[in-house]
C-alpha cells in the first residue's frame, strides 16, 4: 500500500513538504507504541534520511524506542556523525548494528532459485539474515528509510535491501554481493529487476511478511545549481514504492552521454569516503561511461583505508584489483576469499579490467600502498591544486592549456554512462 507519493524529474520538495508527506504518513498508519526506526549511516548523509528520523522522532517521541543505522559492513557511526546527521534524536536511542555477531537468519532461498535468477552461474543457497533487533524486538512499527539511487550490487539501493544488507549478516552479505558481481555489475547497475533484488523479494515474501515494515523512500538529485534537493517522496510498505522511486530515480539520477569519456575527475568529501570500499563508488558509477584507455581520476583527501572491515581491509591489500579473471581464480583457489565473497565481488568491481586507468590521489595511504592493490598514485596535493573542486563545475570543463576533463563532486548521488554502453 502507498501511504504517500510525491515527485517529478523537475520537483523540489521543501522542508514542509518533507514534513507533510512523512507525518501524513505515519497519521495514516495510525497509533504506535514501539517504533524501530532503520536509517542509513553517515555515508549516505545526503539522502536526507537524517532529516526524516529527526521528523519520526518528533511525531513519537518516547515512542520511538531505537534506531539502528543499517551499517552494513561499515564503521559504527561516531557521536558527531550521529549529532551532525540526526540533529535532535538523543543518541542513547542509536543501537549498532554488529553484522558478524548480532544477526537471526529467518529463512533460506534454496539454491536452485539462485541458479535461476543467475543463469546457472550460482547455485548455492543463500540465507536471509536481519539484526536480531528486527527480527525480535517486538515492535509495531518499523520504518525502513533511504534513498533510492542506481547501485552497483543490486542495480538501484535500497527498500529491503536496507534490511537484509543494511543489517544482515556475514554470509548473507557475502553471498548477495557475489551474486551481483558474477551475474554482471554493468548489466545491472540502473535496473530495479535484478538477480539480487529479486533474491531480496524472495525473502521478503517468503519469511519477512510478519513484519510491520513501512518504507520511506526519497530521491535526490540536483539542481540547476547544482544543489542536491529532494525531488521525490515515496512512502509504502510494498515493492511498489520502490517501483516508483526507482523510475524517478532514473530521470533524476542517470547520466547518459553522447560519447564515452576520454579524463573524468572524481572528488571524494573526506567526511564521507575514507575508504576504497567506499569511494570505489567513483569507479562502479563512471565505468559505463569510461572510453577505453580513458583515464579516472579521483581525488581522495580522505582516504586512509582499503576496508572499513579489519579483514576486508586484509583480504583486499592481500589479493588487489587485479579484474575478474585473476579474483575468480584467486577465489576458487583460497578458502578466505570462500568465506568473504563479498570482499571477492568488491574487487571484481573495483577492476577496470584493463580498460581505463584508475589514479588514485589519497590523503593518508602511501604510493606503495596504492600501487600494491594495482591502481595508479598520484600526490593528493598537487592534483587538487591542478584539478580544484572549488572552481570546478559539475560535468564538462575546459582547463587552462585546452585540458578538457569531465568533473563529478560526488559519485554516490548518480550513475553515467555512455549511449553506446547501453545498446
Amino acid at each position: 500500500m502507498i501511504y504517500y507519493q510525491s515527485g517529478s524529474e523537475n520537483s523540489v520538495m521543501s522542508t514542509n513538504d518533507l514534513e507533510y508527506g512523512v507525518f501524513s504518513s505515519l497519521v495514516k498508519l495510525g497509533p504506535r507504541k514501539k517504533v524501530l526506526a532503520v536509517p542509513p549511516d553517515f555515508t549516505r548523509f545526503h539522502s536526507r534520511s537524517g532529516d526524516i528520523t529527526t521528523l519520526i522522532y518528533n511525531y513519537y517521541r518516547k515512542n520511538l524506542k531505537d534506531v539502528l543505522p543499517a551499517l552494513g559492513t561499515h564503521s559504527p557511526m561516531t557521536g558527531k556523525e550521529i549529532s551532525e546527521m540526526y540533529k535532535g534524536v538523543p543518541e542513547d536511542l542509536f543501537r549498532i548494528h554488529d553484522w558478524r555477531r548480532d544477526v537471526v537468519t529467518v529463512g533460506t532461498v534454496p539454491g536452485e532459485f539462485v541458479s535461476e535468477i543467475t543463469e546457472g552461474k550460482l547455485s548455492y543457497s543463500w540465507p536471509a539474515q536481519l539484526n536480531k533487533l528486527v527480527i525480535n524486538g517486538g515492535h509495531d512499527l518499523i520504518l525502513s528509510i533511504g534513498q533510492v539511487v542506481p547501485h552497483e550490487v543490486v542495480g538501484m539501493a535500497n527498500y529491503n535491501k536496507n534490511l537484509f544488507v543494511g543489517t544482515g549478516g556475514p554470509e548473507g552479505i557475502n553471498k548477495s554481493h557475489f551474486i551481483g558481481a558474477v551475474y554482471g555489475m554493468e548489466r545491472m547497475m540502473g535496473k530495479a529487476d535484478t538477480p539480487v533484488r529479486k533474491l531480496l523479494n524472495y525473502a521478503s515474501e517468503n519469511f519477512t511478511t510478519h513484519l510491520p515494515v513501512v518504507y520511506i523512500q526519497t530521491v535526490v538529485g540536483r539542481d540547476e545549481t547544482g544543489k542536491l534537493v529532494i525531488r521525490g517522496l515515496f512512502i509504502g510498505d510494498d515493492n511498489e514504492v520502490f517501483r516508483l522511486a526507482s523510475e524517478l530515480s532514473l530521470k533524476v539520477n542517470f547520466t547518459v552521454l553522447d560519447k564515452p569519456l576520454k579524463k573524468v575527475v572524481v572528488y571524494l568529501d573526506p567526511a564521507e569516503f575514507k575508504s576504497t570500499w567506499l569511494g570505489n563508488k567513483s569507479i562502479y558509477r563512471t565505468r559505463m561511461a569510461m572510453a577505453d584507455n580513458g583515464e579516472l581520476i579521483i581525488l581522495a583527501p580522505g582516504m586512509k583505508e582499503f576496508g572499513e572491515d579489519r579483514e576486508i581491509d586484509r583480504l583486499i591489500r592481500k589479493y588487489g584489483y587485479k579484474g575478474t579473471p585473476s579474483i575468480l581464480k584467486s577465489t576458487d583457489e583460497n578458502d578466505e576469499l570462500k568465506n568473504n565473497l563479498s570482499a571477492a565481488a568488491h574487487l571484481i568491481h573495483g577492476s577496470s579490467e584493463g580498460r581505463f586507468s584508475i589514479t588514485y590521489c589519497p590523503g593518508y595511504l602511501t604510493k606503495a600502498e596504492i600501487e600494491s592493490v594495482n591502481f595508479k598514485y598520484s600526490d593528493i596535493n598537487t592534483m587538487m591544486k591542478k584539478y580544484d573542486p572549488a572552481k570546478l563545475n559539475e560535468g564538462f570543463n575546459k582547463l587552462a592549456g585546452g585540458e578538457e576533463i569531465f568533473f563529478i563532486s560526488n559519485p554516490a548521488v548518480g550513475l553515467w554512462s555512455s549511449k553506446e554502453r547501453l545498446k
